[in-house]
């Protein structure tokens, strides 16, 4: 199956946590940002992203404790092609919800680096 067929079925069979942290990101509902859902990046495939921001948000269940070499290499790779990942526990995500957001808020209004002298 190609990414974007996997894409489709992924966004299809969220989890619990996916599904908070849909909710809350979709339809411009987090600081007026469009968030996309399952989205195939090269050869990956995202849990939310928001391209104007170049931000990545993963929302991983405890299968990702077993792969930490995997997501190393995934979002070094996101990270070449000039995105932010953000990673957040499902525990987090349906326990502490507000407290995800307002990490993800930080991240998005912290201001950006001056940019170098020529």
């Amino acid at each position: 199956m190609d990414n974007l067929a996997n894409a489709k079925v992924m966004r299809s069979a969220q989890t619990p946590a996916e599904q908070r942290m849909w909710y809350h990101l979709r339809a411009h509902r987090f600081l007026g940002l469009k968030f996309k859902r399952q989205k195939p990046i090269g050869p990956y495939i995202v849990d939310f992203i928001c391209l104007e921001q170049h931000l990545v948000i993963e929302v991983d269940g405890a299968q990702h404790g077993d792969q930490v070499t995997y997501d190393r290499q995934r979002d070094h790779w996101l990270a070449a092609q000039g995105l932010t990942v953000l990673r957040f526990w499902n525990h987090d995500v349906l326990n502490r919800t507000e407290a995800v957001l307002e990490q993800i808020r930080l991240i998005v209004e912290a201001p950006s680096p001056p940019a170098p002298l020529p």
